[in-house]
């Protein structure tokens, strides 16, 4: 994960509360500065709190003043969901490639949300596409035969 709190502090003053300081941004798109949306990087600090490192925890609480999310803040993504994202990520690596031999520590990297113009909206995700075709090719009989159909049409191979 990249610096995010190293990042930040050095945009932000030290503390939101000095003087002359001003508040951390909470929501995408709240203050842009030097074309980086700083909403955006705090929230994905909040929502990602265990993906930090102790210091970087312990950084963005004491100088910046950010916390972690609450539990009822985070978003829940179910299997369907979750199913969805990594259909589209081996799909997008199908486009581009033409076969779904795909090496067991590959990451695909997907652009969701937004429309298609690059806007503020889109979030860019990692898969670990990889160990999921794995896990998928192992699970042979679990899929349901829509699932199965649509892997199937973009080449899986399921032996």
């Amino acid at each position: 994960m990249p610096d995010l709190a190293g990042d930040l502090a050095a945009v932000l003053p030290p503390r939101p509360d000095t003087p002359g300081g001003e508040a951390l941004p909470t929501e995408t798109g709240d203050v842009l500065r030097q074309g980086d949306n700083l909403g955006r990087r705090v929230q994905s600090v909040r929502l990602g709190w265990d993906q930090l490192t102790t210091v970087q925890q312990w950084m963005c609480e004491q100088v910046l003043g950010i916390e972690p999310a609450a539990e009822d803040e985070k978003p829940r993504r179910t299997r369907a969901d979750k199913w969805a994202l990594n259909y589209q990520a081996a799909k997008q690596f199908y486009e581009r490639e033409g076969h779904l031999q795909v090496p067991r520590k590959w990451v695909e990297r997907i652009v969701i949300g937004g429309d298609g113009d690059g806007g503020d909206d889109q979030e860019e995700r990692e898969h670990k596409l990889g160990a999921r075709i794995g896990i998928q090719r192992s699970r042979a009989a679990t899929p349901t035969p829509k699932r199965m159909e649509l892997l199937s049409a973009i080449g899986m191979r399921w032996s």
